[in-house]
């Protein structure tokens, strides 16, 4: 399936390699989240009274193709033959019957990953072979008869305010950055191409902030929606050592290396705000009230955000991700036995519940969380997470699905036998 803004990232568990990786960053494209724990613990209520038939629509798509359900449409990317996998199309069919509304061809040197809506147009990134190889490409098109707007190259991300910022380049080539008014490609401001790396900061309406870290410089926050510099400063440690940059909320997170000093900045004056010493950090995490630093000696720390100061520390979890007052995290150990998620007070670290062993996913940052897991007698329980309770309220069992799903307003779509289907959810 696609990688659209439904997603929240996909956060599987597997054996815990030494050290924990990271989990996947949460971007402000569609989220969807899997969260797998350790047999169920949960006892979801027996079905009680029985229930209208619901409405069920299958979609003309193979398992495998990038599908993305946005209000009344349903688009597939597929391809044209089974011959040739490489030439595609974008089809679109009308909800809630399902009925074909457009088909657009998209070239047939490329390989299409991402899509997402933008107000009434559909925007589709993918790799497309060029004389240099695979070069980057964005493609927008009508929403409402898929009729071809504009294209250009690089990938792209929303901004707060609607326009679209274009990223070409990277990895062992300068980046070139440019924001262009979705309605029809115009450059609304751009940068020369840079060796700098780029952290942008997400929120749940795009992208507002861009970090420029370039290798020998002066470290640059800029504003996404204008280009203009918000504050510059060197940051980098007094030995002129290896660094990382997270970007959390309002600030700015210096990991020194070599010390094992993490330092914070406010993002937008880079004025420092505390420093931690002596931890080393393989990666932080946003937990909401509280900052989680995974440190190298397997603990998660849970940081005052305005001080630095240590609220609670614990080797048993892996990493957390936060949602209100509340954290999912998983448990670190078991071996090859499955994993399990817990869900903690993030001020304190103390275990409210465990949950059973489900996929999660959401439609909208801030929106409720969907479980999914798979039935003993076949198709898959859905149900609902009440993080505040620390349980899953059973929604429904439908009994064609095999998974591999993703959320909408009202709707689940997932892999069926042979096609993907749509279910409308009973709240």
């Amino acid at each position: 399936m696609s990688d659209s803004v439904i997603d929240l990232g996909v956060l599987r568990h597997g054996p815990d390699p030494a050290p924990s990786p990271r989990p996947p960053r949460t971007n402000g494209r569609q989220l969807r989240v899997a969260l797998v724990a350790l047999l169920a613990l949960l006892t979801l209520a027996a079905a009680g009274a029985p229930q209208p038939r619901r409405s069920v629509v299958t979609l003309p798509a193979q398992p495998g193709a990038d599908v993305l359900v946005d209000g009344d449409l349903a688009v597939v990317i597929e391809p044209t033959s089974t011959s040739n996998l490489q030439q595609r199309r974008l089809a679109a069919y009308r909800l809630p019957g399902g009925e074909p509304a457009w088909q657009a061809p998209l070239s047939a040197d490329a390989r299409y990953w991402g899509i997402f809506p933008l107000g009434e147009l559909l925007v589709v990134t993918g790799f497309e072979i060029g004389p240099r190889g695979r070069d980057v490409t964005t493609i927008a098109l009508d929403r409402a008869t898929g009729a071809y707007r504009w294209q250009q190259p690089g990938s792209a991300d929303r901004l707060v305010d609607g326009n679209l910022l274009l990223r070409s380049g990277g990895e062992s080539e300068p980046s070139v950055l440019r924001v262009v008014d979705p309605c029809c490609g115009t450059v609304r401001w751009q940068l020369p191409a840079t060796t700098a790396a780029i952290i942008p900061r997400e929120t749940e309406r795009g992208l507002d902030r861009l970090i420029l870290n370039p290798p020998d410089g002066p470290v640059e926050v800029r504003d996404a929606t204008t280009g203009a510099v918000l504050a510059r400063a060197d940051l980098r440690p007094a030995d002129g050592g290896r660094f990382g940059l997270e970007v959390l909320d309002d600030l700015l997170l210096v990991i020194d290396r070599g010390s094992g000093a993490v330092t914070a900045y406010g993002l937008d004056q880079l004025d420092r705000r505390w420093i931690r010493p002596n931890v080393t950090v393989d990666f932080a995490l946003d937990c909401g009230p509280v900052l989680c630093l995974r440190t190298g000696a397997n603990q998660l720390q849970a940081l005052d955000p305005a001080t630095g100061e240590v609220r609670w520390s614990s080797d048993r979890w892996g990493w957390a991700w936060g949602a209100e007052d509340r954290l999912l995290a998983n448990v670190v150990g078991g071996g090859n036995s499955p994993g399990r998620f817990v869900v903690l007070d993030a001020p304190t670290g103390q275990e409210v519940a465990v949950l059973g062993q489900w996929d999660l996913y959401r439609r909208d940052r801030g929106g409720p969380l969907t479980a999914v897991r798979k039935h003993p007698d076949g198709g898959v329980v859905v149900g609902e997470v009440d993080m505040r309770a620390g349980t899953v309220r059973k929604l429904d069992v439908l009994r064609d699905a095999t998974g591999d799903c993703q959320v909408t307003d009202s709707h689940l779509l997932c892999v069926g036998p042979g096609t993907y289907r749509l279910w409308q959810l009973r709240r």
